[in-house]
């Protein structure tokens, strides 16, 4: 079998196509593995279309096995490497578990995602005397805003994630930039980036006025990534790299 490791942000996805659907969540935990596998925050795996609204069904799989319905990183990963194997033109779009994804692979790389409209679940909530915001962006976040990023330790954060069943990300406000770090569960870690998780961010940012309909977020990996509203619609783009590809028994 014929793979290949795409990086976007910082989050690394082991990605293939193939005609066969069957759960892999034991071949994620295998490939995923820092140690004994190639390494990836996540599997996807390509499936032929069931209808002819969208070029591909993808399956994902964070590094633990568990699946995810929607990834905004992976996504872009996802379009680059479809679009560069012919499986879909530069306009695309896929079903994910969160429903159709739309995206735009452009000349340089760089991909842009549309999220589609984000859900504000609850707001005002408090997590160790912070003001948090639950989001489902694709998949649920706790939005935690804080003065600085290291504020909260890692098994604070591990605490919220189990609470709320949900990812974790502390922003904050610095020299007008908006700054994000994550724990993302599936991961069960804090990574890099995550694209759903600075996109719950925006919203909460541009929800409380710290910026307009359109900005830039930086995640721990300090990439620049663009958000952008479109109506109700969020959007989300940024470069997007392939690592290498390898044979796997």
């Amino acid at each position: 079998m014929y793979v290949e490791k795409y990086v976007a942000s910082g989050n690394d996805f082991i990605i293939f196509h193939t005609f066969h659907a069957c759960d892999r969540a034991k071949l994620a935990q295998e490939l995923c593995h820092r140690q004994n596998g190639i390494g990836a925050d996540g599997l996807i795996v390509l499936l032929p279309p069931c209808s002819q609204s969208y070029n591909f069904i993808w399956q994902f799989y964070n590094a633990d096995g568990s699946v995810a319905d929607m990834c905004g990183n992976g996504s872009r990963a996802v379009a680059l490497y479809a679009y560069t194997h012919n499986l879909a033109p530069s306009k695309l779009s896929f079903l994910s578990g969160a429903g159709v994804i739309y995206a735009e692979v452009y000349d340089d790389n760089n991909v842009e995602v549309c999220f589609g409209v984000p859900k504000i679940i609850k707001q005002n909530l408090k997590e160790y005397g912070r003001e948090s915001w639950l989001i489902n962006t694709g998949v649920p976040h706790l939005v935690i805003l804080d003065t600085e990023l290291d504020n909260l330790t890692t098994s604070q954060l591990k605490h919220i994630r189990d609470k709320y069943n949900a990812n974790v990300n502390i922003v904050c406000l610095f020299q007008g930039q908006l700054r994000v770090r994550t724990f993302e569960r599936g991961v069960e870690a804090e990574t890099f980036a995550c694209g759903t998780g600075m996109a719950a961010a925006f919203v909460v940012a541009c929800s409380k006025r710290w910026m307009a309909q359109e900005g830039i977020v930086i995640p721990a990996s300090n990439e620049e990534l663009y958000f952008r509203f479109a109506g109700e619609k969020l959007f989300f783009k940024g470069k997007v790299q392939k690592v290498c590809g390898t044979i796997v028994a």
